[in-house]
């Protein structure tokens, strides 16, 4: 018997048009510490876990950011973000992609680089509550993308082996954690990556957005 496919979600640019947001929320922290970062800068780290993208930040400019600084800048990007909530949408399709998983009896989890109280702003515009849905944030695991703690922590809440997961993401760093573990990479162009860039970290297939995966969804799940 062929084993079912199980879906694994990025949430920020993978199912909410939001990572521009996300972008302008860093931009905004870090103008407020005095470190000058042109945002296409932070826009290449979206999908990293805040910490460690504030260490590749400060490695790449070689302005060094001290421990209590990066617990400052996350909560300042945390209150910007949440001042931004009302730009942050659903992306084309993805509330009915998730419908139609849920009709055909698809096993599904989001993923996300970001802490719960993050996740709830997304959740919000996908019409979706933290506590009825698979759900597992940095809060939940010790190293964020691209380690894959979280995508092996989500199939470990569906049940389901990491090998039958798909991984749906919009930047090279969840296709780099879905190989690290093993799962099926699917890239959407909605966070801004390019496909050469979503292939070459490790996508199978690459689609527009949400709308176009649905629409293509027989070509990369198992149906139960």
């Amino acid at each position: 018997m062929r084993p079912q496919t199980a879906f694994i979600f990025d949430l920020d640019g993978t199912l909410t048009d939001s990572v521009y947001q996300n972008v302008a929320a860093w931009k905004s922290a870090l103008d407020s510490e005095g470190i000058p970062l042109a945002m296409w800068r932070i826009h290449r780290k979206i999908g990293m876990s805040g910490g460690l993208m504030l260490k590749t930040l400060s490695r790449e400019t070689g302005v060094s950011i001290s421990e209590e600084q990066a617990k400052r800048l996350s909560s300042k990007h945390a209150s910007a973000y949440e001042a931004l909530q009302s730009q942050i949408i659903a992306l084309p399709g993805a509330v009915e992609l998730l419908q139609t998983l849920d009709r055909d009896g698809i096993k599904w989890c989001i993923a996300t680089s970001g802490g719960v109280d993050t996740a709830r702003i997304n959740l919000k515009a996908l019409g979706l509550a933290a506590e009825d849905i698979n759900l597992i944030t940095r809060d939940d695991v010790t190293y964020g993308k691209p380690d894959p703690d979280l995508f092996l922590a989500a199939a470990q809440k569906l049940e389901v082996p990491i090998e039958d997961c798909l991984v749906v993401g919009d930047a090279i760093w969840d296709m780099l954690a879905a190989r690290r573990c093993k799962a099926t990479g699917v890239g959407l162009l909605s966070g801004g990556y390019d496909i050469g860039e979503l292939e070459r970290a490790g996508a199978l297939r690459v689609y527009e957005d949400p709308s176009d995966l649905l629409h293509h969804l027989d070509e990369i799940a198992s149906r139960p």
